[in-house]
């Protein structure tokens, strides 16, 4: 077979794979290590949703739904983003789409032009930064660390020129579980206003909020629904990961971009998939909030064994992430989860592979069994230590 170069896209070549499935690839099939790599709930999906999802199966749904998805889904979002104080058109402003990812590729294919600049508030999601390239449009990279990994509406404005279209933020983050403080969201809602560019705000961890905190959406402010996309679904917040489901809301204008490209590339999400969905809207509620308690008590055991460790970490504010600075062990990120995986059987994802000012971080995902939670963490601290992983 002829491998010239020039059989397949450039810039596709130029994209490297996720530095985060590069780690969970090391630990499939292994019961020897312990991972905190992969954001996944340790959570099954709760068993009224799969029992409804199994109920349709037995009653032969196995259709496809409108590309818009199931009405009745559409209707229950619609409700649900009010408590968030947005007001979305079930009809013509939601589509339910396969995952957050896909809403996320489908909304910048929508609005972006080669030559377009997207500011992407990093540390942030492997993905943003890939499918904004592949968009051919200039990345420009907001480093968040200098402000505690919270973007702030100065740092923002300085790097927005004439050609800047759009602005990608995560709250709470992945991956560092900072939330952006309802004040400086508003002062950056002016911001796009002022400049009137999109921001695409991926909200997936909207439920899980620790310390008496509120999720605040920054297409709530007063003007800042033309201008906004909320990004959300069911994977992380109702332990729905697998089942591939999430949902964007936006100006019927955008949306009828977005529907074009979602009808062309994916058809509709999966029928039971949004029969389950469904019924987490109308009755999980409260198992929602008795995993967001699991975490919290997870995270409050991570900041606790970091401390003991001497390794300095920003408290989480929500999602199910912690990000250590593992600088003063002299090791990279990336040598640093190396050496861990290796010798120590934990399973962690390096900083740097989440983009700028996260080298000398790791992250670490606290949705994992309590029981392992501590024993990677006993673990991680031999290691800190210089001890092996034998050593009592």
């Amino acid at each position: 077979m002829n491998d010239r170069q020039d059989r397949y896209s450039a810039r596709m070549l130029q994209i490297p794979p996720s530095g985060i499935r590069k780690f969970f690839e090391l630990i499939i099939g292994r019961d020897d290590i312990i991972s905190l790599g992969v954001g996944e709930p340790d959570f099954p999906t709760p068993w009224a949703m799969r029992e409804e999802a199994w109920y349709h199966l037995e009653q032969g749904h196995t259709s496809y739904t409108s590309n818009w998805g199931l009405t009745e889904l559409r209707q229950a979002i619609a409700g649900y983003l009010e408590k968030y104080n947005l007001q979305y058109d079930a009809n013509k402003e939601i589509l339910v789409t396969i995952g957050v990812s896909e809403a996320i590729d489908a909304v910048l294919r929508a609005v972006l032009n080669p030559g377009d600049e997207v500011i992407v508030a990093e540390p942030c999601y492997v993905s943003y930064q890939p499918l904004v390239e592949l968009c051919e449009t200039r990345l420009v990279r907001l480093d968040t660390a200098p402000d505690g990994f919270v973007a702030t509406a100065a740092a923002i404005e300085k790097l927005i020129t004439p050609k800047t279209k759009a602005l990608m933020l995560c709250s709470p983050s992945n991956p560092t579980g900072r939330m952006i403080p309802p004040a400086e969201l508003e002062k950056i809602a002016e911001l796009v206003k002022k400049h009137r560019i999109w921001v695409l705000s991926d909200e997936v961890y909207s439920e899980l909020v620790y310390d008496g905190k509120q999720h605040t959406s920054i297409a709530s402010f007063p003007g800042m629904k033309d201008y906004s996309v909320v990004l959300n679904g069911f994977s992380k917040a109702f332990a729905m990961t697998g089942w591939r489901i999430g949902y964007l809301a936006c100006p019927a204008e955008l949306m009828a971009q977005v529907h074009k490209l979602h009808q062309y590339s994916t058809i509709c999400a999966p029928i039971m998939s949004q029969y389950a969905a469904l019924e987490g809207l109308r009755t999980g509620a409260s198992e929602v909030e008795r995993m967001r308690i699991s975490y919290q008590q997870r995270r409050n055991l991570m900041l606790s064994a970091f401390e003991s460790m001497g390794i300095p970490v920003t408290e989480p504010d929500g999602a199910f992430y912690i990000f250590p600075d593992i600088r003063k062990t002299g090791l990279s990120s990336e040598d640093f989860a190396t050496k861990l995986i290796n010798d120590y059987k934990v399973a962690v994802v390096p900083g740097n592979v989440f983009g700028a000012g996260a080298e000398g971080f790791i992250r670490c995902c606290y949705a994992t069994e309590i029981g392992k939670l501590k024993e990677a963490m006993r673990r991680m601290k031999l290691m800190v230590e210089g001890k092996p992983l034998d050593h009592e």
